[in-house]
């Protein structure tokens, strides 16, 4: 579980803006670069290589 405190200090490493918790899915995705970061083991993965596309339905 990612702590309310650092969520509001996350901020996309890309464009530097802010970051939103979908927890159900364990990720954080920035919508302005459309962006997907992983948590794993409770520790967001930050990286702008091991970012995924955003793909919504």
């Amino acid at each position: 579980m990612i702590k309310k405190e650092l969520m509001e200090i996350l901020a996309c490493p890309q464009c530097k803006g802010p970051v939103e918790l979908q927890q159900e899915q364990d990720r954080i995705v920035c919508r302005t670069c459309r962006l997907v970061f992983a948590i794993r083991d409770d520790i967001p993965i930050m990286l702008i290589d091991e970012a995924t596309p955003l793909v919504e339905n």
